[in-house]
């Protein structure tokens, strides 16, 4: 059985998965984390679906001995094609919460009727998922995607020159796909990261749009829900775990949370 001071647990493929840690803490300040990035598989968005699948399942094992309350799937690719595994994984023990459904949830209320698109992993764009929702749904939404695999491992690797992704962005968004659209879906959470760029090559003229704000609404939902919020003023605890260090990781995790981070190093295999 949780407790209200229970942590909840976020997991991604590396470091992009941050934002939404970010997000959520912001919206619940009171809550301890528990953030498992695989950066020793990253990117998971060339991985197969039984590797993701694979990855999803062991970190779901780390963050219950952990003693999470809920779990984040804070990894478009993984919410893609693990998140019904993960469900009837662990689901009758811990509420899980992806990062698509609350997307589509907003998509429904704000753009329908409006011409939407979205750039994501090979594995995130490949598998469909947000325009099957959408159909399944019946919301009124022209929708393309673009894969954009170039982006997470530029982002991953810190890299440093600014003239570089803003190159690989533009070379991005000038695709076909992605002309005359009302609103641009950044499909990975990796891609807050750079939407400072994304934003400046549309200089205000199409929304760009980030999950990160509405998963963490998600989360404070279900959590009141159940009765499991944090009692206000608790005084949380975030822990930080990474298949494998990175220093990029490293100090991407300090520089967002503003504090000093205790990072840890978990194989998945030893």
């Amino acid at each position: 059985m949780f407790e209200a001071s229970s942590p909840i647990g976020i997991f991604d493929s590396g470091m992009g998965g941050l934002t939404v840690a970010k997000a959520v803490t912001q919206q619940l300040p009171s809550e301890s984390i528990v953030y498992f990035g695989d950066t020793a598989h990253a990117p998971w968005g060339d991985k197969s679906v039984a590797a993701i699948q694979a990855y999803a399942v062991k970190i779901c094992d780390i963050l219950l001995h952990q003693h999470c309350k809920l779990i984040l799937i804070a990894c478009n690719s993984a919410s893609a094609v693990a998140y019904d595994l993960v469900k009837e994984y662990v689901g009758h023990r811990v509420t899980v919460i992806d990062v698509v459904n609350p997307m589509v949830d907003y998509l429904a209320t704000h753009y329908s009727k409006k011409r939407v698109g979205l750039i994501g992993t090979q594995q995130t764009v490949g598998s469909d998922i947000y325009g099957k929702k959408i159909q399944q749904r019946g919301i009124a939404i022209r929708f393309n995607a673009l894969a954009t695999p170039l982006l997470v491992p530029l982002i991953e690797s810190g890299e440093r020159n600014p003239k570089v992704i803003e190159e690989v962005i533009k070379s991005y968004l000038l695709s076909p796909q992605l002309q005359n659209i009302d609103a641009l879906v950044l499909g990975c959470t990796h891609y807050p990261l750079i939407k400072d760029q994304i934003n400046a090559f549309y200089s205000g003229q199409t929304a760009v749009i980030d999950a990160t704000e509405m998963v963490a609404k998600a989360v404070k939902n279900q959590l009141q829900a159940q009765d499991l919020l944090a009692s206000a003023g608790q005084l949380p605890q975030r822990t930080f775990y990474s298949s494998d260090y990175t220093q990029a990781f490293s100090a991407l995790a300090r520089r967002f949370f503003d504090e000093p981070v205790r990072l840890e190093r978990y194989a998945l295999w030893d």
